[in-house]
This record gives C-alpha cells, sequence and structure tokens, in this order.
C-alpha cells in the first residue's frame, strides 16, 4: 500500500465513524501519513485524530481509539497502534508489498512526485561557489517532483543577502520618454496650435507579482576542486553530505567496494538489471505479490520504497538534496541484503514467490536509478 492509498484508507476509517455516530466532524479532503517518528512503530504514523480532537470535541487519544478498530479492519493493514498524545501507528501487511510494486510500475520515474508546490516558484539564492552551484542544480530537479518550479539567481560579491529576504518578482516599468523633460520647462519658442490628438486608451495598470520568500544557500564550500572525481563521483562528493558539513574530497568516492556509499547505490541498481536478465533466462518475470516477513531484507526493502515519496517532498521543502542522497543509500543496502533470495537456487523451478520478489526488486531499481537521475548522477545497467 503506498502512502496515499494509506491516506485514502484513513479517510475512509473516518468516514464511517461520522457515519456510524461514533464522531461529528466533517471529513477532511486529506490526511497526513508518513513514517513513524521517534517513539513511534510500525510502517507509517497519522496525525488524524490530533487533527480532529477539536471540531470533535474529544480528546486526541479518545478519537484515535474511535478510529482504531476501523482501520484495523481496512484491507492491506496488518495492525494499528496508538502512541504518544494520539498518533495512529499502521502497520501494513496483507497485500501491501503488492499493491507498492504495483504502484511503482505504473509510475515509473514519477512514482513519489507530488503537488505539494504546485504552482509555486521557489527562489533561490546561491554564491559563486561549484557546491552551491550543484545543490541548486539538483534541487530544480527535486522541486519539480513537487509541482514547483525553482529559478536560481546569483548572489553579486560585494552583496550579502540574509536567508529568508523577501522580494518583489514584479518587473521595472517601461520608461515613459514623455516624463523625461523636466518639471516646468517652457519650450524655447511658440508651436503652432495642434490638432487635438483623440485619446488613447489608458494603459492598464501592471498586476502585482507576488512577494516571494528567498531561500539562500550557502553550503560549506569543498575544501578542493572536486572535478578530477569526475561527474558521478563529484556530485555525490558535494550532495551527499549535509549542507553545513564540509565535503570530503578524495578518491574514495571512485572506489569500487562496500565502504564507498556512491558505488553501493550503483552497485544495488545493477544488481536489479542482472537479476532482471538472470531471471529471464529461466522464463521468469516479475509478478508483484507478497513477500513474507521472514524473508531476509523484505521488509526493510518495503519500507524504503514506500518511504521514499515522504524524502522527496521533504528534501523540496527543506532544500536538501543530501535526504534523498541518504535515503537511496538505505534503499541500496536493503535491496543488497534482498538480492539473494530473489531467483531459484539448484534445480529448484521458479515460483509465484520468486516472481513476487523479482517484481519488488525491479521496483527498487526503479527507484535508485530514479533518485540518481535527480541527483544528476548515471545509473549504468552494468558495473
Amino acid at each position: 500500500m503506498t502512502p496515499v492509498e494509506l491516506s485514502r484508507t484513513v479517510l475512509r476509517a473516518v468516514r464511517r465513524a461520522v457515519d456510524e455516530g461514533e464522531l461529528s466532524v466533517v471529513v477532511p479532503v486529506r490526511a497526513v501519513v508518513t513514517p513513524p517518528g521517534p517513539g513511534g512503530c510500525g510502517d507509517y504514523a497519522t496525525n488524524i485524530a490530533l487533527q480532529l480532537a477539536r471540531p470533535a470535541g474529544r480528546p486526541a487519544q479518545q478519537v484515535a481509539e474511535i478510529l482504531r478498530p476501523h482501520l484495523t479492519r481496512s484491507e492491506g493493514v496488518a495492525d494499528v497502534e496508538i502512541t504518544g498524545p494520539g498518533f495512529l501507528n499502521i502497520r501494513l501487511g496483507g497485500g501491501a508489498g503488492a499493491s507498492l510494486v504495483r504502484e511503482i510500475q505504473r509510475r515509473r520515474d514519477a512514482y513519489g512526485h507530488g503537488d505539494v508546490l504546485a504552482g509555486q516558484i521557489v527562489p533561490l539564492r546561491i554564491p559563486y561557489d561549484i557546491r552551491a552551484e550543484v545543490v541548486a542544480d539538483t534541487l530544480v530537479r527535486i522541486v519539480a517532483t513537487q509541482g514547483g518550479r525553482a529559478e536560481v539567481h546569483h548572489i553579486h560579491p560585494s552583496r550579502a543577502e540574509p536567508a529568508g529576504t523577501e522580494f518583489s518578482c514584479a518587473e521595472p516599468a517601461a520608461t515613459d520618454l514623455s516624463q523625461a523633460k523636466t518639471a516646468g520647462a517652457q519650450p524655447s519658442r511658440a508651436e503652432p496650435p495642434r490638432t487635438k490628438a483623440p485619446q488613447a486608451d489608458p494603459p492598464r495598470p501592471r498586476r502585482p507579482r507576488p512577494h516571494l520568500r528567498i531561500t539562500t544557500l550557502r553550503p560549506t564550500p569543498a575544501p578542493e576542486d572536486p572535478t578530477p572525481l569526475g561527474p558521478d563521483g563529484a556530485r555525490w562528493a558535494l550532495l551527499h553530505p549535509a549542507s553545513h558539513d564540509r565535503p570530503r574530497i578524495s578518491a574514495d568516492h571512485l572506489l569500487q567496494r562496500e565502504s564507498n556509499p556512491l558505488f553501493r547505490v550503483r552497485y544495488a541498481h545493477a544488481r536489479t538489471r542482472a537479476l532482471t536478465r538472470n531471471a529471464a533466462a529461466l522464463g521468469c518475470t516479475g509478478d508483484p505479490g507478497d513477500v513474507p516477513e521472514d524473508v531476509s531484507g523484505g521488509d526493510e526493502l518495503v519500507g524504503a520504497l514506500a518511504g521514499y515519496p515522504a524524502v522527496l517532498t521533504q528534501a523540496a521543502l527543506h532544500r536538501a538534496p543530501d535526504r534523498l542522497a541518504r535515503h537511496l543509500v538505505t534503499t541500496a543496502d536493503a535491496l543488497l541484503a534482498f538480492q539473494h533470495t530473489v531467483l531459484p537456487l539448484g534445480d529448484e523451478k521458479p515460483s509465484a514467490a520468486h516472481r513476487a520478489r523479482l517484481a519488488l526488486a525491479e521496483a527498487a531499481g526503479t527507484v535508485l536509478a530514479g533518485g540518481l537521475s535527480l541527483l544528476g548522477i548515471s545509473a549504468p545497467d552494468y558495473l
């Protein structure tokens, strides 16, 4: 079950509680579903009970208790627990993995894209610095996944601009040459009277463009030129650390070994392509299905894929491409732990379980390739 589907499931639970007279509220348009925070559990959590507590005239804990059985009976939900002041923590099951894989297959590279920034312009101000340039270039793509449009402007070296400055996008009005004469100046000689010209339509007033919130990006500069690492290594070295951390520019980013996060992400993607090729040789194709909980890495991989849309949203809202880079490492590690269960071993024949695992691995490859593309890094099929 994808986060979008789970959000609809939560709203259906609210609607059932209202229809049965347990709650007297207006069913909201949207229910926020995110990975559990500190102290939470399960696959997802929602604050819908806290959102409805005031209009329902009840404590959030009581609203959560009312919604819990309706959620538990929903298809694809295995269990629901209440934590903190009234958070509903949801553990998925019974078709959740299969539904998630189908969603990724359907949307492909658009999986995880949303509309939280729909129609918004996101101005980015950056200094003339290679790391700032790379971060801004990446944010243009990440912001676009959420329906927004990022505009990059450079800060003049002699003019410091604090973060969060507001500025108007209104263009300067064209100069009116008739107003260039000095006020009150008299002509040097008398002019013959002229026929009064027909009055032109008054100029239309300019529609003022909204004031937009600037984000000034000043990531810690690289200690040295990263270009010797090549396009992929250089971008990873600049994007993987958080903005306030000093990037490490070293040949370690080029090593093909487990200690190199970039290598693990690209290798995991290449492994998904190799699994597809090897399965085809066995006459096996991926078919979405449930992966048992006891399969190594299966739950972790499903959780990483399900959390990808939320990570993209947060990366766009917080202007933090490092969140996406780190999530790709998490996804890659889960895939590498899971890959050994995908294909039949020895004389074993391909079964429905193998096809379900293959479909899950292929979905992981789609997400890894899409995430690397947003970072501006290539995702080779062979590595």
